[in-house]
Parts: structure tokens; sequence; C-alpha cells
């Protein structure tokens, strides 16, 4: 679904982009062209390169305000869209990173730690998946295993017990469906961090930055505030394996995405997720610096309205927040 071409506005730095963004990538081609015979002198193609950038924004705005649920979970899957080492490299000062659950070992793919968010300490979390092949490998896509779920439930009670906010970046196919995953309680794993962010007495704030598949997802965004970027997707199941299940082929993802109701826009309008977050015109993985201050200025306000609240009445909301999802008079 992706063609590689090296992209004008990032240095030739080859960047993927997706199908339904062919005609934009072919006229941000011309202009890169463009842009190199003006610099050999002898011609002004100032106008030209202006009138075609100018055409190049509105195909791409059009093309943007109107995705279909399977084009969200591709712009939500897109490589150089900004993973969880990305934000804590821009928002969280001092990030020192916390390994292992004191059960098993490490999990790579589920990261988190202390932090400096904007002056204030907070646990920060999240999932990572790696930005080319070995990173990839070493995070595992982003799927933890029970590992990764059991020391999400270790930060929890740190940040419990010295009364730091938590912050959750969410970014995730699910969880690691691996056999030795299932031997090690990975659905016991998932339920009890579920339990942690349930009884934690701090504000628990949320953000679905890219995927947010299943358990896998939830066992982190159980949170006071759950945000989602205005591209990210938020499911029980991936399209691919809905389909799998209902039509016996992958083939019909396009169709499975559309009936789970994943994307921003949907899960807004069902009362799953407070706050949609606006992305840069295109997707946050054409200005991903951008993005992430803009999600952390969303995580400062939130911060703020919660910090007034005591870890008795957190917890009461947060419950009773989770109770009346789905319940219909």
């Amino acid at each position: 679904m992706r063609t590689a071409v090296h992209g004008g506005s990032m240095e030739g730095e080859c960047m993927y982009h997706l199908e339904f963004e062919k005609p934009v990538v072919e006229l941000e081609a011309k202009i890169l062209d463009l842009q190199n015979m003006d610099k050999g002198g002898g011609v002004n193609l100032k106008e030209e390169i202006e009138r075609i950038q100018e055409k190049a924004d509105r195909i791409l705005a059009q093309t943007y305000s109107k995705l279909t649920a399977d084009q969200k979970v591709q712009v939500a899957r897109h490589p150089a869209r900004p993973h969880f080492v990305d934000y804590t490299k821009r928002l969280i000062q001092d990030f020192t990173p916390l390994a292992g659950d004191r059960l098993f070992g490490e999990d790579s793919a589920l990261l988190g730690g202390l932090g400096r968010f904007r002056g204030q300490s907070v646990v920060v979390m999240g999932q990572e998946k790696g930005s080319d092949t070995a990173t990839r490998i070493h995070h595992n896509f982003g799927m933890s295993k029970p590992e990764g779920y059991r020391k999400a439930q270790r930060l929890i009670a740190l940040a419990s017990q010295f009364q730091l906010p938590i912050v959750t970046l969410v970014d995730t196919a699910g969880a690691f469906p691996g056999i030795e995953a299932e031997e090690r309680g990975q659905s016991e794993a998932i339920a009890k961090s579920i339990e942690s962010c349930l009884r934690a007495t701090v504000p628990v704030i949320s953000v679905i930055i890219g995927e947010g598949g299943s358990g896998g997802a939830i066992a982190i965004a159980t949170a006071d505030r759950v945000m989602m970027l205005e591209h990210s997707i938020y499911s029980v199941i991936s399209p691919e394996g809905c389909a799998s299940i209902l039509w016996r082929s992958a083939e019909f993802a396009k169709d499975a995405a559309r009936a789970l109701k994943l994307t921003a826009q949907d899960l807004k309008q069902l009362g799953i997720i407070d706050t949609i977050i606006e992305e840069p015109m295109g997707g946050a993985h054409r200005e991903p610096d951008r993005t992430i201050d803009v999600v952390g200025d969303y995580i400062e306000a939130s911060l703020t309205d919660l910090s007034k609240l005591d870890g008795p009445t957190l917890k009461t909301r947060r419950r009773q927040k989770y109770l009346e999802m789905g319940h219909t008079l």
C-alpha cells in the first residue's frame, strides 16, 4: 500500500507515502524538480512553484478531510509517525527508564520510567514499535509480553506511592500472541494492569498516538482522560484479525475497519474517548515535532484539571466512567 519516494521537505530523506497520497506526492516531486532548476539561475520559477504548492496543499486537505476507516488505519500505521521514544525525547526531561518486572525479565516493547514533563515529575510509559528493521525486532513491533504489563503495574504502584501523575502513550497492534506469552499468563497480566490503572490514586492520562489494539492498549489506557490523535485508531481487534474471523479472509479488512468503529471520530461519538487531538494537515508523519508539541499542550491541560482532585475522588470518577460505557436506557 506504500510507495517509496524522496520527499521534498525532508531534505532528501527517503519517505513512505500511502497510495491515496499519490496525486500529492507527484506534485511535491514536481516542486522539488522546479526548486532544483530554480537554483541553477536563469529562469524565475517562483510563481510556478507557488501555484503547484497551493494545488498540492488543496488536494492534501481535501484528501485528509474525507479519509475512510481503512485509510485511517494506514495513516495510524505510517512508519514515519512519531513513536514513544520521539515523544519522550521532546517532552520529557531527565527521562530515566526503569527495566524489568521483578518476576521474569525485561520487555522491550513497553517502555517506561520517571521524568519531568514541563517542570512536573511524572511516570510515563508506552509501547515502542521501532523505526527500522533492527529496532522493530528489538521492540517486538510494539507487542508486549506479560512481563511488559507487569512492568506497567510496577510503574503504576510507584506512581501511587510517590504521588506522581501517570502519562501513557499507546501505540500497539495488540499484545504479543505467542505461545510463550500465554504460558506466562498474558491475559492475567493485562487484567491486573487494567486493575492497577483503576486503583491508581493519581491522575492517569492516556493518548492513543498510533494504533490502540485490543487488550494490549487498554491495559495502559484505562485512564481518567483518554485522548486520540485525529488519525489514530482504537479497537478490540485489528481489521485483518476481525476479517479473518468473520469472513475467513483478511481481504475483507476494509469492511472490518468500517464495521469496527475504530476511528477517533466514531469513538468520541460513542463516548469511549474524551478528546480528539487535531493533527497537522496530511497527518502526524508530515510534521512530527509540531504534533508532539500539540499533544504536550493537551497533556498539560489535562494534568492541570485532574491535579485539583484528590486520590479517592479520582478512583471513584474513573470507576464510574468505565461502568457507564456501553450503558443504554
